[in-house]
């Protein structure tokens, strides 16, 4: 069954990711080791594509080279989300101030 590019790339958008989960957006602190597996799978997912549309492929659910396509986006984004997260401002802020807690110690 023979499907339009915007019905494919919309069911990409569409899966749950953990960035979308939480409904905010977290900085990451992304090693070099990370940082060039997303580099690499970003450049191959883009030469892929690039292929693809030159060739003037059909989007069809078993074309091989969407499904690689496919594939490579879901390993740079388990790549990203395994990053860890960075604390917030708000967060660090927190740490360094907790609330609650006496600051000085009472005078006897």
């Amino acid at each position: 069954m023979a499907t339009t590019a915007s019905t494919y790339f919309s069911t990409l958008c569409d899966r749950p990711s953990a960035l979308a989960s939480e409904g905010t957006r977290r900085r990451r602190r992304i090693s070099p080791q990370a940082a060039r597996a997303l580099q690499t799978l970003g450049n191959a997912v883009e030469y892929l594509s690039d292929e693809f549309v030159n060739n003037g492929e059909s989007y069809s659910a078993n074309n091989s080279q969407l499904a690689a396509m496919r594939l490579l986006m879901d390993l740079n984004r388990q790549v990203f989300v395994e990053c860890p997260e960075l604390p917030t401002l708000s967060e660090r802020f927190r740490a360094l101030f907790p609330v609650g807690k006496s600051m000085t110690t009472p005078m006897r």
